[in-house]
């Protein structure tokens, strides 16, 4: 079996993580996939309040923030694989950029999964919502199964 276990580094994902490794390890021989969409929004927001575009950067701004989110998405994906290490397992990884709920469905039609695992809710502007849009969106248009994990 393949799983595609998704993470944003929320806590939902977290656990969504977990689950999944959980299944793997009740099946003995899954291949596990960890992807990251990375989808950083181009405005950011300053300590004083305000906001930029990002089509305003210095080359010298812009490359500090790309720095910064390299270090993001490395402490991400590090903190996934000790998920699966805890639970002996190695995983392959994958960072992608776009719309999280594309790039998983996408990734899990194209791959050949056989289960993708997420979290009900991850970082996102509206967390109060009971079911968040990445997630909801994968379950409607993913041609594979697909657990959500509260």
């Amino acid at each position: 079996m393949k799983i595609l276990a998704c993470t944003d580094g929320s806590e939902q994902s977290r656990k969504a993580l977990t689950e999944a490794a959980k299944i793997a390890k009740e099946l003995n021989k899954a291949e596990i996939t960890v992807i990251f969409v990375d989808d950083f929004p181009p405005i950011i927001t300053t300590d004083e309040g305000g906001f930029f575009s990002g089509d305003y950067l210095t080359d010298e701004t812009r490359e500090r923030l790309d720095k910064e989110k390299a270090k993001i998405k490395k402490l991400i994906m590090e903190k996934a694989e000790k998920v699966f290490d805890d639970y002996g397992f190695t995983i392959d990884k994958v960072v992608q950029k776009g719309h999280p709920a594309s790039v998983i469905i996408k990734v899990a039609s194209e791959g050949g999964f056989n289960l993708v695992v997420l979290g009900s809710r991850g970082l996102g502007s509206m967390k109060k919502v009971l079911l968040g849009s990445v997630s909801n969106a994968v379950a409607q248009e993913a041609k594979t199964n697909v657990l959500i994990v509260k």
